[in-house]
């Protein structure tokens, strides 16, 4: 089975290649920037007759699009995260008409979540941040292309690698240098919100099932923990895997997207009927691989 990895060097990409890897008979490919090195592809800028070239090269089964854009300007989102997956659908349609297509949307497209409630596949998208929207457009493409495709919308994915863009990226950043010293205060925004967080190995799990599962499969799947959880709780977890000693200093004011969507939470049981999926990690066993890759852990 040839197996084409778009963003198979970035967060979600590396851990979902690795796991594709390791399917019997499978050969792996990746795609990307030029720069990048493997087979050259663009999502943002290359028209579809460029990427149509590229996926008759690669001659795939499945392709997985991991490329994505989580931060920068409005327009650097759009061009990502809704153009990309639009060329990439003319290209397959020219190119590749019977490749499975995994895609891999954002719980972001949702919206603001009402507490108590797990969001379920069929529940109307109301992003509010650019970067929902602009993944909501690209699983519009998606979903609307007439290809065997399926779009995992992931909650927020917690693990090895983990960007520093994100908050336990950043939190093991700061974390790192302050040590045990009991003294050190690590200052973060407010962690009142609730999130939906997955382990990234459960992430690529879920992709290897889609690839493998028997088609035809559902436009949407849900792909989270399936619990609402503090970040706070997120931050002291991570804080005690490091053996930090120190203060963890929380300010009132947080960022714009915690302050609108405050609760968040997936039904996940559409996934474990079609995919045979299930999170096989707890949010403690993210972060404790997250530490360990740091090559910082304390006993």
């Amino acid at each position: 089975m040839r197996i084409l990895v778009l963003g198979g060097t970035g967060y979600l990409g590396r851990h979902v290649a690795e796991r594709l890897r390791a399917l019997p008979g499978a050969q792996v490919l990746a795609a990307g920037r030029p720069a990048g090195g493997g087979l050259g592809a663009d999502l943002a800028r290359d028209r579809p007759e460029r990427l149509a070239e590229t996926l008759a090269a690669a001659a795939p089964d499945a392709v997985v699009n991991c490329a994505g854009a989580t931060g920068g300007a409005p327009v650097t989102l759009a061009e990502v995260n809704a153009r990309g997956p639009a060329a990439l659908c003319a290209a397959l349609r020219s190119a590749a008409p019977t490749a499975r297509l995994v895609h891999l949307g954002s719980a972001a497209e949702y919206g603001p979540g009402t507490p108590g409630v797990k969001v379920t596949e069929s529940a109307p998208a109301c992003p509010v941040t650019p970067y929902g929207a602009t993944k909501l457009a690209g699983t519009l493409a998606v979903t609307s292309a007439a290809l065997d495709a399926v779009v995992l919308r992931i909650g927020n994915p917690v693990g090895p690698g983990a960007p520093a863009a994100s908050l336990p990226g950043r939190l093991a950043a700061l974390l790192r240098p302050a040590g045990r010293d009991p003294d050190a205060v690590v200052r973060l925004g407010d962690l009142s919100a609730h999130r939906d967080f997955v382990d990234v190995r459960d992430v690529a799990r879920a992709v290897e099932r889609a690839v493998t599962a028997p088609a035809p499969l559902p436009a949407v799947l849900n792909i989270g923990g399936g619990t609402a959880v503090p970040v706070r709780e997120l931050a002291y977890g991570l804080a005690r895997h490091a053996g930090f000693r120190g203060r963890l200093e929380e300010s009132a004011d947080g960022s714009a997207r915690s302050a609108r969507v405050s609760w968040q939470c997936s039904d996940i049981s559409a996934a474990a009927r079609a995919l045979g999926w299930r999170p096989a990690h707890s949010l403690d066993d993210a972060l404790a691989a997250l530490w360990a890759a740091t090559g910082e852990r304390v006993p």
